[in-house]
């Protein structure tokens, strides 16, 4: 696996435009906690880093990432000024194929809302094997996927902005 070398989380290659114009939200699961927290905490902490102002930074937390889909439509349609939306969950793979369901609805929900409201809807859900590649991406070996999200709607809120 690719993966197995690198921290995903660099983002030393690229430039990350200022987030301070912009305004977001956070979509947060609760299932699976531990890791969304950490996933969380990246993502907010990676939006302030670049200028982001904590009052345009707007965090919910839904019951698992099933959910996610249905918050984002939720703030997009009650917070039209928000320039992106950035949702945290994370499916570990048990022993039924919920799993598979979870996983392609949350993808295609996410996917539907950003093109309804064109608007960056950014799909930060770990999808794992087991806990500890859960760990891994969550701000362990293989970076934070949280830090990637956020880097990826400031990218994406600045493009909407300057097209």
């Amino acid at each position: 696996m690719a993966t197995q070398l690198k921290n995903l989380s660099d983002f030393s290659h690229t430039t990350v435009p200022d987030a301070s114009p912009y305004k977001f939200a956070i979509a947060v699961a609760e299932w699976n906690a531990e890791i969304t927290g950490s996933l969380y905490k990246g993502a907010l902490e990676k939006l302030l880093a670049y200028g982001a102002q904590e009052d345009n930074i707007l965090s919910v937390a839904v019951p698992g990432s099933f959910e996610l889909s249905g918050a984002a439509e939720i703030l997009l349609n009650k917070h039209p000024e928000l320039d992106a939306v950035i949702c945290l969950g994370c499916v570990i793979q048990g022993e039924t194929r919920h799993f598979d369901f979870i996983c392609d609805a949350v993808a295609n929900g996410v996917t539907q809302v950003g093109i309804k409201h064109a608007k960056p809807v950014i799909f930060g859900v770990l999808t794992t094997d087991d806990q500890q590649q859960a760990i891994d991406r969550a701000g362990g070996k293989h970076g934070n996927k949280g830090d990637e999200a956020a880097i990826t709607a400031i990218k994406m809120a600045h493009m909407a902005a300057t097209l």
